[in-house]
């Protein structure tokens, strides 16, 4: 179980990521956004709805696990929703939403207290998942797709 001084750290990181992720993509053209982070992979463009959708579905289960009991967490397939109509609109648009996002997560997440980390829910595929657990996964979701956008980047000297 990660101390609260870890936890404050993890919750930096998730308050920190909008302003990651817009420095990671600006002054991308689209043809670059939509350009794959790798070979068979998502374009940049992608990524960054994706962090969208992630971090919402991730806020609402925090949410409900802190306010409901017996809570079921309900899995999306994320690479269905990766070729949803919205997933080809401008990026500013998720970059906009994203930092909103971020802002009510981390004031939510900064309420929590240590009885609060301790709760969980049933995950379909994964068993019990806990906010701690949750907490440690998101905290660095965003960081590693910038990484994967900042590795494309260096490899097509960008």
């Amino acid at each position: 179980m990660p101390t609260m001084e870890e936890r404050k750290m993890m919750i930096q990181k998730i308050k920190a990521l909008p302003g990651i992720l817009d420095a990671t993509v600006e002054g991308l053209s689209d043809a670059q956004l939509d350009t794959p982070y790798r070979e068979g992979g998502w374009t940049v463009r992608q990524v960054v709805h994706h962090l969208c959708d992630s971090h919402m579905h991730a806020f609402l289960r925090f949410k409900w696990m802190l306010l409901e009991e017996n809570f079921t967490v309900k899995p999306y397939n994320q690479d269905v929703w990766a070729v949803s109509p919205e997933y080809r609109l401008p990026v500013l648009e998720a970059l906009h939403l994203l930092r909103g996002l971020h802002e009510r997560w981390a004031a939510l997440l900064e309420t929590i207290d240590e009885k609060g980390w301790e709760r969980s829910a049933q995950h379909p595929e994964r068993g019990t998942v806990t906010l701690d657990g949750m907490l440690k996964i998101y905290s660095n979701h965003g960081e590693n797709h910038c990484s994967q956008i900042m590795g494309l980047r260096d490899r097509m000297d960008w």
